[in-house]
């Protein structure tokens, strides 16, 4: 089934950004914490979509990947829904693998890419795909690379939302002023996030979704 043959999917995020495009596709969204409550009103699938790290080399920033399926940290997979990747420049689709924590370092990246054979990551999908398959309603994720596999992530980037998916600013503030020299490396981050809403919004945009 492709994705397009779902009457009413709902969408889940991780970040207020994400939910602001995600919103333009006409469809209800939620962050994770409100994605069980967009199945009892009546979703009859959930759309991961936002922004992921990316595991294989080479992806740069604002690659699309449509999963062929999530792998969790247990090892289990879930299969996800096609979707017309031939009208998504550049799209891939491919494996992706969901964690608990952001993958940080390069290595890691690497050392998981090798496990799983997965293209990116994220930190929702597998929450989002088992909520899916309790359910027994379809799975799709779309997700653009932000962070590209041979990139070791500053540590304000590692610096977790709230459950609006909000950013702490204060918390990146206090984490700048304590390491200033992480600056640059932070200031690729935001560009390349930017990259990677940009190609999230033309899917919505375009009416891909």
């Amino acid at each position: 089934m492709p994705i397009g043959e779902l009457k009413r999917p709902g969408i889940v995020v991780g970040m207020a950004a994400e939910a602001r495009i995600a919103r333009r596709s006409g469809y209800q969204v939620a962050t994770l914490s409100g994605a069980s409550a967009l199945l009892t009103e009546g979703a009859d699938g959930l759309i991961s979509f936002g922004i992921a790290g990316g595991l294989a080399p080479g992806l740069p920033p604002g690659t699309l990947v449509v999963a062929t399926e999530v792998i969790a940290e247990d090892g289990r997979q879930y299969p996800a829904l096609e979707t017309a990747t031939g009208l998504m420049q550049g799209a891939v689709r491919a494996p992706i693998a969901g964690a608990a924590a952001i993958v940080a370092r390069a290595e890691a990246k690497q050392t998981l890419y090798r496990r799983t054979g997965a293209v990116a990551v994220d930190l929702e999908s597998a929450d989002v795909a088992r909520l899916c398959a309790d359910a027994g309603v379809p799975l799709a994720v779309i997700r653009a690379i932000a962070d590209p596999a041979e990139r070791d992530l500053p540590p304000a980037a590692l610096i977790g939302l709230g459950p609006d998916g909000k950013v702490d600013l204060g918390a990146v503030l206090g984490s700048v002023l304590r390491q200033p020299r992480q600056i640059p490396a932070l200031l690729a981050v935001a560009l390349d996030t930017r990259r990677a809403l940009a190609a999230l919004d033309r899917v919505c945009s375009r009416g891909l979704l």
